[in-house]
């Protein structure tokens, strides 16, 4: 067993191949804690309402964690280290259509635009389906411009002024609950988008990238790898 300082402890599998810690215990609960919740509010949406928002909360609250986590935690659950600018993101695709990216012992910059967008729409549900558990919630919202505004009104100017969740009336809930369905229709296509991502790098450079998503472990970087 060797240290490796930045890189994290490498160790020898049977003798035959060196792995690496890459993703901490905390990083790797987020995950799959992510992926059960979101698939049981999926499940239960329309059906057990009490357990698709207890669902819901626990979503939100793994979002929270994350963003707090890419900010202090582990090295390679940092923003810092995997966020990379449009160019070099649009490069690395470009490079996965060629077939000739480099492997990135964390994640790549394909994958951590779709970490931010993942993150983005989870947000976006999870704050949809909070304002649609109370109406009231919805004069939270800034003053929508006046040519949307005519779709919520209700013919009386004074029920108008009186408050957001009032004036807004059924009009403005089934607008909310067709946003919120298109996140999570979103989220869907995501991802789909994402698992064909995980299924790609794995093939082309030859590891299990969800077991190392278990495991926390990774092969050790060979020449050419990102580390």
């Amino acid at each position: 067993m060797t240290d490796t300082g930045a890189q994290g402890t490498v160790r020898m599998n049977g003798g035959a191949e060196e792995t690496v810690r890459v993703w901490d215990p905390l990083v790797r609960i987020f995950h799959w804690g992510l992926v059960a919740a979101f698939a049981i509010a999926w499940i239960t949406a329309d059906e057990l309402q009490p357990v698709h928002e207890i669902a819901g909360y626990a979503v939100a609250g793994l979002v929270a964690f994350r963003l707090v986590w890419g900010l202090i935690g582990s090295r390679y659950a940092r923003f810092t280290q995997f966020l990379k600018g449009p160019g070099a993101t649009i490069a690395y695709v470009g490079d996965m259509v060629n077939g000739r990216e480099r492997r990135y012992l964390g994640h790549n910059p394909a994958g951590a635009a779709m970490i931010v967008a993942l993150l983005a729409t989870l947000s976006g549900t999870a704050f949809t389906g909070w304002l649609m558990e109370e109406p009231a919630r919805m004069a939270m919202l800034p003053d929508l411009p006046q040519v949307v505004a005519p779709a919520f009104a209700d013919g009386d100017e004074d029920e108008e002024h009186e408050g957001r969740g009032e004036g807004y009336g059924e009009g403005g809930e089934e607008m909310l609950e067709e946003v919120h369905e298109a996140f999570a229709n979103l989220m869907l296509l995501l991802v789909a988008l994402h698992v064909g991502g995980v299924v790609l790098a794995s093939f082309r450079h030859r590891e299990n990238l969800a077991r190392a998503m278990v495991t926390g472990d990774k092969r050790a970087p060979g020449p050419g790898d990102i580390a």
